[in-house]
């Protein structure tokens, strides 16, 4: 009588993938990054057909410059200084207001999460305020600080403020109590509550305000800019309004897309990066 030797049956995480798997998803990859700059290209060639061709239509082409024209302004515009420093005073406004508001709007968020004190102190100022546009408060804010450059910090802060304290608020009040109860039950303390369960994991709701506060503070930037600003792409781009070079203005328009993209999209790898231990659906990778 023999006997047969039953092997072991190897757990999920064990079982090697199929090789057309990572075939088929490099190829999905590859296929959504060139529609993404066909879309793109169509888009310019369409502009400069009708541009270039003078089509008056529902909207007047023939008096918006061509994509060359354009071209050569950018061109014309990266080999000047000014540019340069309209760029980097720019970047340094968002960037200082943006980091303000993202600790001050986790630490509120957090506060008024969970903290009922925090909601009859904070709660009522913060709901009062929060539906008034940031760009509202320039007129205030040239009277508070004693620099345009303040104030201006002051609104990129104020814009992305509200966005990242609504988020992490409705992100920490959304976390399930069964795992605050169970680190109380093991003998934690409430800064362990703190620590391992409500900053961990309000994290997605916290990255999602973050990207929709940096957005915000580009369209309040820009605009402060244009109000009461000095320097920056905002205040070029108005200049160049004023002295009728179209150009000039769609070259700032796409510097502060290419801006926003790029900051939005440094928040959105930094949460991936941070946030990896989540579970995402195959079709969310970019």
């Amino acid at each position: 009588m023999s006997i047969t030797t039953v092997q072991p049956v190897p757990s999920i995480g064990e079982l090697p993938l199929a090789p057309t798997a990572s075939v088929r998803g490099s190829t999905g990859r590859w296929r959504s990054r060139m529609t993404r700059i066909l879309a793109v290209a169509t888009a310019i060639a369409v502009w400069q057909l009708l541009t270039a061709e003078h089509v008056r239509l529902w909207v007047r082409f023939d008096t918006l410059p061509t994509v060359t024209s354009i071209l050569r302004a950018f061109e014309h515009q990266l080999a000047t200084g000014t540019y340069w420093l309209d760029l980097g005073q720019s970047l340094i406004r968002i960037v200082t207001g943006f980091a303000l508001a993202a600790v001050t709007g986790v630490a509120s968020g957090v506060a008024l999460g969970r903290s009922r004190l925090a909601v009859d102190i904070l709660g009522p100022l913060t709901e009062l305020a929060r539906p008034i546009p940031a760009i509202a408060i320039v007129p205030v804010a040239i009277l508070m600080f004693p620099t345009d450059e303040a104030g201006i910090v002051f609104i990129t802060f104020l814009a992305a403020y509200f966005p990242i304290m609504v988020s992490t608020r409705h992100a920490v009040r959304a976390l399930p109590t069964i795992w605050e109860d169970s680190v109380l039950t093991q003998g934690g303390k409430r800064r362990d509550v703190l620590l391992r369960v409500v900053l961990p994991g309000s994290l997605p709701g916290v990255f999602g305000g973050l990207s929709v506060g940096i957005g915000v503070a580009w369209i309040c930037v820009v605009s402060a800019e244009m109000i009461s600003g000095r320097l920056g792409v905002g205040y070029r781009t108005w200049q160049a309004y004023t002295i009728v070079d179209y150009p000039g203005v769609f070259v700032g328009i796409i510097t502060i897309g290419l801006l926003g993209f790029g900051t939005s999209a440094a928040v959105e790898v930094l949460g991936r990066r941070i946030t990896r231990w989540l579970p995402r659906a195959a079709g969310s990778a970019k």
